[in-house]
């Protein structure tokens, strides 16, 4: 089994778990429609840690597959990068899960890795969409799931975000002779912060590198002309770089296009996702709760029989 062979079994396995509910937390039934709303209002903040969970059993999930018995195994990696590499082809393959609660303003993780650390292409992403079964109680149930190589993600961050002088981002340090723990493999963006005259001086020194000067690239040439901006002009480090949300690549945009689509208790995703997060809509958020989900007021009632 080579490398692309587990990349693809992996894929086809992960992709498999749409719709698989996981049975690792159940939030309880709200007693009646105010406690729904309330609930719903504070819901997200599982989010962290049903994702860890996820992340966990996606490993245990691909070690079940039998396509992989006797060819290597799956193991996790914390706080290593990607969270799972399987052991025993080389290139190591590996998975980087990230699992996404949609009812959430944005997708808030990041991917930050270097493009050249996916040289070989033997890294993917993975996002699980998950939402408590009732969509705000229940078990978490996995909505859809999203795989897309790496290094197409960290071509599309690159190419969305740089734009130089205005937008720089910047390659780690070569690191390879530090400890594995201190060797450094992400980007980083960063704002130009001077004046417009040292905007327009910028301009100049970037179109004096040539015709691809604005193309993005992880050489060490390349890298040495960004440095030589940042040194001579005011740039800020921009802590918003590298959210899944805004790369803007074309699979994960596709993706969550259809899981905001995805019909969930009587409206899409998406509706809910505006919805539950408006604010003053309490009374319209408690109807919908009523209807769709059948809390009733005298359930609080029944508890305390």
């Amino acid at each position: 089994m080579q490398t692309q062979d587990v990349i693809r079994l992996g894929r086809e396995h992960l992709r498999s778990m749409s719709g698989h509910v996981f049975d690792v937390l159940e939030v309880k039934e709200p007693i009646s429609p105010d406690a729904a709303v309330n609930l719903s209002k504070v819901i997200s903040k599982l989010s962290p840690l049903v994702g860890n969970m996820i992340e966990f059993n996606s490993v245990e999930f691909l070690n079940d597959q039998e396509d992989f018995h006797g060819h290597g195994i799956w193991q996790r990696q914390d706080p290593g990068f990607p969270d799972t590499i399987f052991q025993g082809v080389t290139p190591t393959p590996g998975f980087e899960i990230k699992a996404w609660f949609p009812l959430a303003t944005e997708i808030t993780a990041r991917f930050k890795d270097s493009q050249n650390h996916f040289a070989h292409d033997q890294t993917h992403v993975a996002m699980l969409a998950w939402l408590p079964e009732q969509l705000i109680f229940g078990k978490p149930k996995i909505l859809g799931v999203c795989v897309v190589s790496g290094l197409s993600v960290a071509q599309a961050r690159d190419n969305h975000y740089h734009n130089p002088p205005d937008y720089l981002v910047l390659e780690p340090e070569d690191t390879a002779s530090r400890t594995q723990n201190l060797q450094q493999t992400n980007t980083n963006g960063y704002k130009f912060q001077g004046t417009q005259e040292e905007f327009r001086e910028a301009q100049e020194l970037v179109a004096s590198w040539g015709p691809n000067a604005m193309q993005y690239s992880p050489t060490p040439e390349y890298q040495e002309r960004l440095r030589e901006l940042i040194a001579r002009f005011r740039y800020r480090l921009d802590t918003n770089f590298a959210k899944m949300d805004r790369i803007v690549h074309p699979g994960i945009e596709e993706f969550k296009t259809s899981i905001y689509r995805l019909n969930f208790h009587g409206k899409t995703v998406g509706e809910w996702n505006k919805l539950l997060g408006s604010k003053g809509r309490d009374e319209e958020i408690r109807t919908a709760l009523q209807e769709h989900l059948g809390i009733r007021e005298e359930d609080a009632e029944e508890l305390l029989l």
